[in-house]
Parts: structure tokens; C-alpha cells; sequence
């Protein structure tokens, strides 16, 4: 069994207040705290791989694992926000056990969603949360299950 984790990034600040590029975006002081506080679960579940959307705010997330781990945060596309869910399907079904991706609130839905409708059972509530954690079970190349960590607290 390989077990893979998509995390939607931590809180960043307002777009609204953001003037710059959008993808520059960093986290805000509360998504600081969520990144520091998914990094005892996420490395006592054996996470290894850090894959992430090349945005700041997904790449800032993993940075206290990566840290942690010894490892870097690699960025890739196919985590980006507005992209099809199809390529990080694909990945979520070659990454290695442990692969840890960081992603978006419209494409992790998506993503979700898609690996469902090919027979993955969720069997937790849906989170859809910032620095909520989907643990996906793959078995023989297939998701088999789903479940979600909710964000940790970090009012």
C-alpha cells in the first residue's frame, strides 16, 4: 500500500490586499503556524517527496517539512492553480509512497472529486479547507481510499 497527501496550501493573505503577482502570494502569520503544525503528522506518516504548486504560498507550506526532512520542495505545474485536474491525477497515481503534494482550493476538489468517480471511497467528511489534508491509500496503482485531516488550529 503507498500512501500519498495532498495539502491544500495554508493561509496566505488577502488577495484583495496583495498588490503584486498573484502566484508571489506568501502566507500570512496564521499560515505560518499551520505550516510549522502539519509537520509532526505529515513526517510521523512516513511523508518523503515534496511536491508542490510552483505558487509561494504552496511551496512556503512545505518548506518547515522539507526542513524537517532533510529534503527540497520541488515545484510543479501540475499543482498550479486553473490547471485541469487530469496531470495531477496522473501523478497522484506514479508518485512514490510518502509523496506529500501541495495544491489549490479549486484544483484539490477536482482532484478529489475525479479519483472518486473511479471507484475511491471517502471516508471522512469532505474538508476543503487551508491545511486540510487528504490522505489518499493507493493499492496495486489504484486509489482505494480517502480520508481528511481538518487544518490544524492556528488562530
Amino acid at each position: 500500500m503507498a500512501v500519498i497527501y495532498v495539502v491544500r496550501h495554508a493561509k496566505a493573505g488577502s488577495r484583495d490586499r496583495w498588490d503584486g503577482e498573484d502566484e508571489l502570494r506568501p502566507l500570512s502569520k496564521n499560515g505560518h503556524r499551520q505550516s510549522d503544525a502539519l509537520v509532526e503528522p505529515l513526517a510521523a506518516g512516513g511523508a518523503s517527496e515534496l511536491l508542490s504548486s510552483p505558487y509561494v504560498r504552496c511551496m512556503q507550506t512545505l518548506e518547515p517539512l522539507a526542513e524537517r526532512l532533510g529534503v527540497k520542495v520541488v515545484a510543479d505545474e501540475r499543482l498550479a492553480e486553473g490547471v485541469a485536474f487530469e496531470p495531477a491525477l496522473d501523478l497522484v497515481h506514479s508518485a512514490e509512497s510518502g509523496a506529500v503534494l501541495c495544491s489549490h482550493g479549486d484544483l484539490i476538489p477536482d482532484l478529489i472529486g475525479a479519483l472518486h468517480r473511479r471507484g475511491a471511497h471517502i471516508t471522512t467528511a469532505a474538508d476543503w479547507r487551508k491545511a486540510s489534508v487528504w490522505v489518499l491509500d493507493r493499492r496495486h496503482g489504484k486509489v482505494e481510499t480517502m480520508a481528511v485531516w481538518p487544518p490544524p488550529d492556528a488562530v
